[in-house]
């Protein structure tokens, strides 16, 4: 078996026609540019795009398997180079069972399912051409067909204060939402990490998966795991996530939450870190607080102690972070060590200092031991490196 460098969580923000998909994305992260910044820049070896259900996406890949560019593996997924496409969407689903929206990932293995998925998505929401539309069914249900497809059903972000599962979706618990036999893993999301995440007992028996959720060419790989398999497929991807004949999550590679845009409680309104969720905000009394993944935590903490179970959890800062690091500098490093996995990962610290300032080339390391110093981050708002 293998090691694979795998993030799961990619969006496309315009189709090659430029028609937006996800909105709120960069235009330039049309299916082409993810697959070759993935592979010849980032070095990963498996993604997932989670806007595959789009019409004209899903006919931009049909005409890349006609050009011969890209292959559809026998056990799914789809191969372009030295990376594995897994085809994903992203769904909002908001039941009667939910105090707010939950975002969800499902991953279908094959274009001809994903096909039928997308027609059925497309008579229970209102724009099938846009990303992270909210579904109009059951959630039993949207999990149940997905199973009926051979897919993966993986509740994303789980702890955001927005559209997540324990942010504002249930009030303790996923079975009020969810059918438990249904998931096959969850996303941890930037604002947490496994020990934190851990402090919820019905967890523990699903693999956490860290991705980037990239919005932007750069922040693609930001978060990511290493998996065992035999081969980057979907099967094997599946096996992975249950702990199956030796496939799994060897280690995951994610922001310190500090890092994360809402890992503190902060007033919206102002930006002050708050100890709690207190109203109104003690320096500027706006009411509007929003309350921080630590603080959800504590909340719906329900296990003591450390439960052991679990790959490690590496804290990772991406380049983007590094103070001084600017583009001529990355496309430096870049040129050189070839892709961002093996310059977080690999680059030996004597052939950092050749090729970078020798502060830049120290931020790098410490990043790499887990050794920086950070200011927290929340209410929308990443946190920084402080220098």
């Amino acid at each position: 078996m293998e090691e694979y460098y795998v993030d799961l969580h990619i969006h496309i923000g315009g189709t090659a026609t430029g028609k937006p998909v996800k909105i709120t994305g960069a235009r330039s992260l049309t299916i082409e540019n993810i697959l070759i910044e993935s592979t010849e820049r980032k070095g990963l070896d498996m993604i997932g795009v989670i806007d595959c259900h789009v019409p004209e996406v899903l006919h931009e890949l049909e005409t890349f398997i006609q050009k011969g560019e890209v292959v559809e593996l026998e056990e799914g997924g789809l191969r372009f180079q030295h990376v594995t496409l897994i085809l994903g969407t992203e769904i909002e689903i908001y039941d009667e069972n939910c105090k707010g929206p939950i975002h969800v990932l499902a991953f279908i293995p094959t274009i001809a399912k994903m096909k039928e998925f997308s027609a059925w998505m497309s008579q229970r929401m209102k724009n099938i051409t846009l990303s992270s539309q909210r579904m109009y069914v059951q959630a039993v249900e949207l999990q149940t067909k997905v199973r009926q497809l051979d897919g993966l059903f993986i509740p994303a972000h789980i702890f955001t204060p927005y559209k997540s599962l324990y942010g504002k979706g249930v009030h303790s618990t996923l079975k009020e939402v969810f059918n438990p036999e249904l998931i096959d893993a969850v996303e941890l999301g930037l604002s947490s990490d496994t020990m934190m995440a851990d402090q919820i007992e019905e967890l523990h028996s699903y693999s956490y998966v860290t991705n980037s959720d990239a919005h932007s060419l750069p922040k693609i790989g930001r978060e990511h795991q290493i998996i065992r398999m035999v081969q980057p497929t979907f099967e094997e991807l599946r096996k992975a996530l249950h702990r199956k004949d030796g496939r799994e999550i060897v280690a995951n590679y994610g922001l310190d939450p500090k890092l994360g845009k809402y890992h503190r409680t902060t007033c919206d309104q102002c930006l002050t870190l708050l100890e709690r969720s207190e109203e109104p905000c003690p320096s500027c009394g706006s009411s509007k607080i929003v309350k921080g993944v630590y603080d959800r935590l504590v909340e719906l903490k329900s296990f003591e102690g450390t439960y052991k179970n679990r790959p490690p959890y590496i804290h990772q800062v991406p380049l983007e972070f590094i103070p001084g690091l600017g583009p001529k500098t990355l496309e430096k490093l870049r040129n050189y060590f070839k892709t961002e996995m093996a310059i977080i990962h690999e680059a030996p610290e004597a052939a950092l200092h050749e090729i970078v300032p020798s502060a830049v080339a120290e931020f790098i390391i410490k990043a790499r031991k887990g050794t920086l110093l950070l200011q927290s981050g929340g209410g929308g708002r990443y946190g920084k490196v402080e220098q």
